[in-house]
């Protein structure tokens, strides 16, 4: 890590210590490779939401590629701490579903205007059941 990139980690440490768990708004971004500074509310992605303490743990889960036995020696707890932790941390963490199944009335919609065909859409209309 440079030390530039150290900076950064701690100035974010500091300012997660300081915020002690309330929200933060962002207000200004700069993006220095483009000379690009926007202004308006931003939120913070959910992760960058959780506490200093859950963002180490999340990054030591996905370093030690999701191994729970990893975590119990990384952290000297046991199985249901690690369990228990990782059910905190994403009940606080909201999914996404990225291929939503499509409503009853998009699927009448699509088959309206020819986009698929009957077969199809029975087939769909029937996953929904």
């Amino acid at each position: 890590m440079t030390e530039e990139a150290k900076k950064r980690a701690a100035d974010w440490k500091d300012l997660l210590r300081l915020a002690e768990g309330s929200g933060l708004v962002v207000e200004r971004v700069r993006i220095p490779e483009r000379n690009l500074t926007v202004e308006g509310e931003f939120l913070l992605p959910e992760l960058a939401r959780l506490s200093l303490e859950d963002q180490v743990f999340i990054v030591a889960f996905v370093r030690s590629h999701g191994s729970i036995k990893e975590m119990e020696q990384t952290f000297g707890v046991s199985y249901p701490t690690i369990k228990s932790r990782l059910n905190r941390i994403s009940s606080q963490l909201e999914f996404v579903e990225t291929n939503p199944s499509p409503s009853r009335t998009e699927i009448l919609d699509r088959l309206r205007s020819g986009e698929i065909e009957a077969e199809e859409a029975i087939r769909a209309l029937e996953a929904l059941k």
